[in-house]
């Protein structure tokens, strides 16, 4: 993604300190492009755990370079191996919907405790974690050829110079990947490809990743879009102002059950109703190739309830980001960060691979050497 004609990963190596990884800090967006540094695995942890890197990709790969910080540190314990998958425990912890994050963690593990000199430890976390990013990367850039075709689809039914609405919910962009993201990969290759396209972006409370960051990643891009109220969709499909809709996900069954962020269920029953396609993109990391009943298996995060009556934002006229309250100081808040959308009403699935249908049977047509079930 281009900042201020600059391109930039969300997650990179810093090139001038050794053993240092740069993250873009997405708690300050909109408002603040700023560069975090994390030096140690504890960095890494708080990172993820309290959002300034969020997205089922960006997590991933965050989780990938936190096992490279652990892995250093590590060296320096009288039990490599136990110092290590204590770190992976703790990264782990940190949020338990997003697959990725385990994904990634698990893959250092197998990868550096197959190594035997300390040398050969650090070199293989290293390259591990620049492997994860890398492959993040074509994934999302696969996914998005794949999803153009859905778009020119589109396209073709429309008037000439009509733009393809598209609304998305939360932020599956840039930002919650490496590059490119997942549910916005398509849109972006269409706008390569001289397609004409809207997006309707979900405000998504209560963080307002979609107000926050897939407005600021479009505004970015030079792609047409109009900022809503979570509420707002179900009206727009009714009126036929909506030609699909793209959402990513943290988790997804085997069978085509989908986890992304709360609000996405009810997009989903609106699509449905309304006769609009529902398509969910994904990189094949965010498979759970163990579970098949999504609503009853995967695990929802609760976070603090000052998510829901509090807002940032800034005033006029200054620089300094301020929270301030939205209801009584009293006010009790419950605050699931995450809902299941059934494979039922997913239209399709988009992976680096192409597209299937959302189902085991689709699934494992492209994907046919996973064994699933666990």
């Amino acid at each position: 993604m281009q900042v201020g004609g600059q391109h930039y990963r969300t997650i990179w190596f810093d090139e001038d300190e050794w053993g240092v990884v740069n993250i873009i800090d997405q708690r300050k967006l909109p408002f603040c492009f700023e560069i975090e540094k994390l030096r140690t695995l504890e960095q890494a942890a708080v990172a993820i755990k309290d959002m300034h890197v969020r997205g089922a990709g960006c997590v991933g790969a965050t989780a990938g370079y936190g096992m490279f910080l652990a892995a250093k540190e590590a060296l320096t314990a009288e039990d490599f191996e136990l110092a290590l998958r204590l770190s992976a425990q703790q990264l782990m912890a940190t949020r338990p919907t997003a697959v990725n994050l385990q994904w990634a963690v698990e893959r250092q593990l197998s990868a550096v405790l197959a190594q035997s000199s300390s040398a050969a430890r650090i070199s293989c976390a290293r390259q591990t974690a620049q492997d994860i990013a890398d492959e993040d990367v074509e994934a999302c850039t696969q996914i998005g050829q794949h999803g153009l075709e859905l778009i020119r689809q589109a396209a073709a039914k429309k008037i000439e110079g009509e733009a393809v609405n598209i609304l998305t919910h939360c932020n599956a962009g840039w930002l919650a990947f490496v590059d490119h993201g997942s549910a916005t990969a398509p849109i972006y290759a269409a706008q390569a490809a001289g397609i004409a396209v809207h997006v309707w972006v979900d405000e998504t409370r209560p963080r307002n990743q979609g107000a926050r960051l897939t407005a600021w990643e479009l505004e970015q891009a030079g792609v047409p879009y109009t900022l809503i109220v979570d509420n707002v969709g179900g009206h727009l499909m009714q009126h036929g102002q909506v030609d699909m809709v793209i959402t990513g996900t943290d988790r997804t069954t085997y069978t085509g059950d989908v986890a992304n962020k709360i609000g996405t269920y009810l997009k989903a029953l609106a699509a449905f109703d309304n006769a609009v396609p529902f398509y969910v993109a994904l990189p094949s990391s965010t498979f759970d190739w163990e579970l098949a009943d999504g609503v009853n298996g995967i695990p929802i995060e609760e976070r603090g309830g000052d998510e829901v009556t509090k807002m940032e934002g800034r005033l006029d006229g200054q620089d300094e980001i301020r929270e301030f309250w939205l209801v009584g100081e009293k006010t009790p808040a419950a605050n699931y960060a995450f809902d299941v959308t059934p494979a039922r009403l997913v239209s399709r699935l988009i992976t680096e691979r192409g597209i299937c249908a959302a189902s085991a049977a689709g699934v494992a047509a492209l994907f046919p050497e996973r064994k699933t079930g666990g």
